[in-house]
Formats: C-alpha cells, sequence, structure tokens
C-alpha cells in the first residue's frame, strides 16, 4: 500500500510510463500478490480467505476500499483550498468543515437504521454514495476563486456528511451481520484495514491530481475540479458492489448496529 501510495504521489514528477513509477507499482503488485497467497496457504492468516465467502462481507469490503479513497481524497481537497486557495485560516477552515461532520450522527442514528429496515442495507448504500458523489460534483461547479462559503462549498459538504452518515454505519453493519458471532471481531478489523488502506491511496491519488500548485488561481482551480469530478465518480462506483453484493430489501442490518428507533 506504501509503494502504490508512493508511485501514484510521484507518478505526475517522474513520468506515468517512468521505469521508477513502473518499477514501484510492480514491486506493489508481486508484494499485494504475495500477501494474498500467504493468507490463502497459512494455518494462521492475517486475513481469513474464509470471510469473503459471505457475499455481503465481499461486497462492503470493496465499498469500504472504495468510499474510504474518496472520503480521504475529498478530505484533504476542501482543506487545502480553503486554506491555500482562499488563505482561510486552520481554525476558520476547521468551522466551514463542521456542517459535515455534524450530518454524520444525525444519519446515522437517526435516519439509517429506519432506512434500513424499510428498503434495505443496499439501498441506504447507494443513496449514501450518489449523496457523497453529488456533493463532489457540487463543488466541481460552484467552487470559484472568489471566497464564497455559501454558494460554493457548504451544499457539498452537508450533502458529502449525509452520505457518509448513511454509508459508514451500514457497511460495517452488512459486513459483520452476515458472519458467524466468532467472525465479528476479525470481520471488523479487516474491513478497517481495507478502509485505511483507501484512505491512503485516496490520499495519494488527489496528490497525483493536484500536483503541487502553479501560483495561478485558474489553473489551481481546473486541477481541483479534476480532483472533485475523479473523486465523484470514485464514490459513485460504490453503487456496483451495493446493488450486486448487498441486500436492498429487509435486512437485519439496523439489528447487528443499534440502529432502531429508540
Amino acid at each position: 500500500v506504501g509503494l502504490l501510495s508512493f508511485g501514484l504521489v510521484q507518478g505526475p514528477d517522474w513520468g506515468w510510463s517512468s521505469l521508477g513509477v513502473a518499477g514501484v507499482m510492480g514491486v506493489a503488485a508481486v508484494l499485494l500478490a504475495s500477501f494474498v497467497v500467504r493468507c490463502r496457504h497459512s494455518t494462521n492468516p492475517l486475513v481469513r480467505p474464509e470471510l469473503f465467502r459471505s457475499r455481503n462481507f465481499s461486497g462492503a469490503s470493496v465499498l469500504a476500499f472504495v468510499f474510504s479513497a474518496a472520503f480521504g481524497g475529498m478530505l484533504l481537497s476542501i482543506v487545502l483550498w480553503m486554506q491555500d486557495a482562499w488563505g482561510w485560516s486552520a481554525l476558520r477552515t476547521g468551522l466551514g468543515i463542521a456542517p459535515g461532520p455534524l450530518m454524520v450522527p444525525l444519519m446515522s442514528f437517526l435516519v439509517a437504521g429506519r432506512l434500513i429496515r424499510r428498503f434495505g442495507a443496499g439501498a441506504v448504500i447507494i443513496l449514501g454514495s450518489v449523496a457523497f458523489a453529488v456533493g463532489r460534483a457540487w463543488w466541481a461547479v460552484a467552487v470559484t476563486t472568489h471566497p464564497d462559503y455559501v454558494s460554493g462549498v457548504l451544499a457539498g459538504m452537508i450533502l458529502g456528511g449525509v452520505g457518509t452518515g448513511l454509508v459508514l454505519p451500514t457497511m460495517m453493519g452488512a459486513a459483520t451481520s452476515s458472519l458467524p458471532p466468532s467472525s465479528f471481531a476479525t470481520g471488523s478489523a479487516v474491513v478497517n484495514m481495507i478502509r485505511q488502506a483507501g484512505l491512503a491511496l485516496g490520499v495519494a491519488l488527489l496528490v497525483a491530481v493536484v500536483g503541487t500548485g502553479t501560483g495561478h488561481a485558474a489553473d489551481e482551480l481546473g486541477s481541483f475540479q479534476r480532483a472533485w469530478w475523479i473523486i465523484a465518480a470514485v464514490a459513485f462506483t460504490g453503487v456496483v458492489p451495493a446493488f450486486v453484493a448487498l441486500e436492498r430489501r429487509h435486512s437485519t442490518t439496523s439489528a447487528s448496529l443499534g440502529l432502531d428507533d429508540r
């Protein structure tokens, strides 16, 4: 994962077809393949392959990687934009970000459980992924070089919080609800490991797209707009595992999370 991140970050400087990038990516691929082989044949593997026999667990794992990559890129991108392009202080930037995180517990505890019981985990994750993607598309269209927080950033931040609040707890519940009780802890740990890998690679992808900056506001805005469109596309791909692998009707996910009317 470290080598993949390094290859993505160095790609623009070294050249995507350069020997250095190809070598780093090649070694990363060999190491990841070796890890998979080791887990499949070891008597005490770090990741137990039988976990992925569950369709729900496999789908949630793919979703965890994809959504976390989009989330990592989103969070860093808006911090960089508000501080570097708009010249905001760290405190003002933090306050500007706050509406998004505030939506997460509201959606997780007050909305997600009811939607899961009525429509199933897959439908809730699809809704959350689309909301998150639309928020990034909003930034790509509405954000300008002029510091206009209300028109440019706020709606996208709220949509991001809504999407995160719907996706993350539902995803974790879907991953573990189909596993035997003896595998709950291991399954949760594996999904969180996959999430962390996705976050790292999402940040690396953002750095590769945005680059180091040219000092020209219009050029930098163009780079960030491309990044936001890419992040929106990555988030939207979360619809695929949710549609294919996860339940879209009545599910026990809300019960496993304790997301009930109480």
